[in-house]
């Protein structure tokens, strides 16, 4: 017997890159199919990991522009589709660890993000996509984005 899928709540996490409208309409159409509540995320990193925090420097400010940057360009995204997006968050951590806690808080049931393909190392070392699955509470989609036309 089959079991019907009916999510409720779908999270899109997205890097902000031009492959992200297909990204963003492959879960609108499944949020549409649902009726479901449609939210857009964009994690950035803490500037302090990238200097593994060692700079007398106080970066509070230039996070703050990132952030601001970050919500600016993902207004512009959530206009990649005509399906109403209830959320736009910009986080600051670990990508997978806050697109798991987003969809806690959320009650969120579908986590869908954007994914290049890649194979073997390049795959197990570096991919978000493979990252938001281990440790997901609840389903996650990996759309994958064709290098040549950008089209999910």
């Amino acid at each position: 017997m089959t079991e019907a899928i009916n999510y409720k709540h779908i999270i899109v996490g997205v890097d902000l890159s031009e492959d992200c409208p297909p990204v963003i309409r492959r879960a609108a159409a499944i949020a549409q199919a649902c009726n479901a509540k449609l939210t857009l995320a964009h994690v950035l990193e803490p500037i302090a990991f990238a200097y593994g925090g060692d700079m007398p420097v106080d970066l509070t400010g230039v996070q703050e522009q990132q952030v601001q940057k970050a919500e600016a360009d993902l207004a512009l995204l959530a206009k990649s589709t005509t399906y109403p997006i209830l959320q736009q968050h910009v986080l600051v951590g670990q990508p997978a660890a806050e697109l798991h806690y987003l969809a806690e808080q959320e009650s969120a049931d579908l986590i869908v993000v954007g994914s290049h393909g890649r194979k073997g190392f390049a795959l197990l070392l570096g991919s978000t996509p493979n990252s938001v699955l281990h440790g997901a509470t609840c389903d996650v989609l990996a759309v994958l984005v064709k290098k040549q036309t950008g089209e999910a």
